[in-house]
């Protein structure tokens, strides 16, 4: 007996640390692994190729990519099938969703849908110009369909925390007929 314990401690002493990483390698897959089932399945998951662009949950940081969190998901849906048919170009996204299904096009609408918006903390606006953007989307009327703390709704998009530079390439889309959009022609002209 004291032989076995003698040859235990002496296989811990020379292995311990390896066993140890090992353990500490579990625990690094198992830990996320449970996190990636309670969302919906094991890893990779769809949504994960979005990450790059927009974000942690769709949250993106960056101000020239939307934050998909929180859109409605008949718009994200929409917009992916647009993307997908050509009615929307983006050099990215136009093969993304080419080779989604409808299916999973579905599935990551629901998926950012569920997601909750967090604040866009990487943009500072002037208060000046908050203040003349807030007249600008008072006058402009964006809360009919946009909703009133534009958090969008069914087919418009949610543009509350959006980056600063999106914004303005969507509406200057809109305006130059690159991006079609019966709802927001008369907006942007």
């Amino acid at each position: 007996l004291f032989g076995a314990a003698a040859v235990l401690v002496v296989l811990l002493l020379v292995d311990g640390r390896d066993l140890l990483d090992l353990y500490r390698l579990q625990r690094y897959i198992d830990d996320p692994a449970a996190a990636y089932q309670a969302h919906g399945g094991t890893w990779p998951q769809l949504a994960d190729v979005c990450m790059g662009c927009h974000g942690v949950a769709g949250n993106s940081q960056h101000q020239g990519y939307p934050s998909l969190a929180g859109q409605p998901a008949r718009y994200v849906e929409d917009q992916l099938r647009k993307f997908a048919s050509g009615q929307r170009a983006n050099p990215h996204m136009t093969p993304l969703a080419m080779s989604l299904s409808d299916a999973e096009r579905a599935r990551l609408a629901e998926h950012f849908a569920r997601q909750a918006p967090a604040a866009n903390t990487s943009f500072e606006p002037d208060p000046q110009l908050r203040e003349k953007g807030q007249q600008l989307v008072s006058k402009a009327g964006c809360a009919a369909c946009h909703g009133e703390r534009l958090m969008g709704g069914q087919e418009f998009a949610r543009l509350a925390g959006q980056g600063v530079d999106y914004l303005a390439a969507q509406l200057d889309a809109f305006a130059s007929g690159a991006r079609a959009g019966k709802e927001m022609a008369w907006v942007v002209i």
